[in-house]
């Protein structure tokens, strides 16, 4: 009996430790961004993201999805996903674009980051009181793992990157304009599909792919081009999919 009660326990405790380290890197993008080292930020927030892939893997494969469980990754993923990406994009806004501390597009692009957060939230409190009643294999509206981590995060490496490219783009517009679409595609009713096992052997192969060349990308710190190049293409390819089986 109480051997069946320690594997019990060592059971929701392999998901449950993925989501709090997810949470503590969190933390530590959010206060490595306010010492300056952006791209260390997102690489970071990049990290966060391949450990909530891994939090899901390992409840659904040891069975060990709970309550708790659901409402801790909640939580991780709003620092994670949601309060990080909006630190790091406020301080690239002062770092690469441009913007000037207390200035009118200062204001405009703090409010554009809290708006985020603020739908990010509302994205997350929708989700774990609907969840039992979505469509299987689709999320309703676009989730803050991907907006957060898989959009905001790989711009703003491409941009460190490619630092031209950043000086010839007038950032102090894209970024208000980013953040504010992306609250408006997490808080939407927008059909997007779930990472999951699906009847075409096509996509089954390319998502099997596609993770690995993000989780290649993360560990060795490389080639966010990709990880942009993948995080437009799903979001994009996913918001088609939903509007065409839509009505199926």
């Amino acid at each position: 009996m109480v051997g069946g009660w320690s594997l019990s326990i060592l059971r929701y405790t392999i998901p449950n430790s993925f989501t709090a380290l997810s949470l503590l890197l969190g933390v530590a993008s959010i206060i490595t961004t306010q010492l300056g080292d952006l791209e260390l930020a997102a690489w970071i927030i990049v990290w966060c993201g391949l450990l909530d892939v891994l939090d899901g893997v390992s409840a659904r494969l040891l069975k060990a999805t709970s309550n708790f469980g659901a409402e801790f990754d909640s939580m991780a993923d709003l620092v994670s996903f949601g309060v990080a990406p909006a630190v790091l994009v406020l301080n690239a806004g002062l770092q690469i674009g441009g913007v000037e501390y207390d200035s009118g597009q200062f204001w405009i692009l703090l409010v554009a980051v809290a708006v985020f957060v603020l739908a990010g939230a509302m994205r997350l409190a929708r989700f774990n009181l609907t969840s039992e009643e979505t469509t299987k294999g689709w999320f309703a509206g676009v989730p803050i793992t991907a907006a957060g981590g898989g959009l905001v995060s790989s711009i703003v490496l491409v941009l460190i990157h490619h630092e031209r490219i950043a000086i010839s783009l007038p950032l102090h517009l894209y970024f208000p304009v980013l953040m504010f679409v992306l609250a408006l595609l997490m808080i939407s009713r927008i059909r997007f599909p779930k990472a999951t096992r699906r009847d075409s052997n096509f996509i089954n192969v390319f998502q099997v792919l596609a993770i690995s060349g993000i989780y290649y990308c993360g560990i060795t710190r490389t080639y966010p081009e990709y990880l942009l190049g993948m995080g437009l293409f799903l979001m994009i390819a996913g918001i088609i999919a939903g509007r065409i089986t839509r009505d199926k």
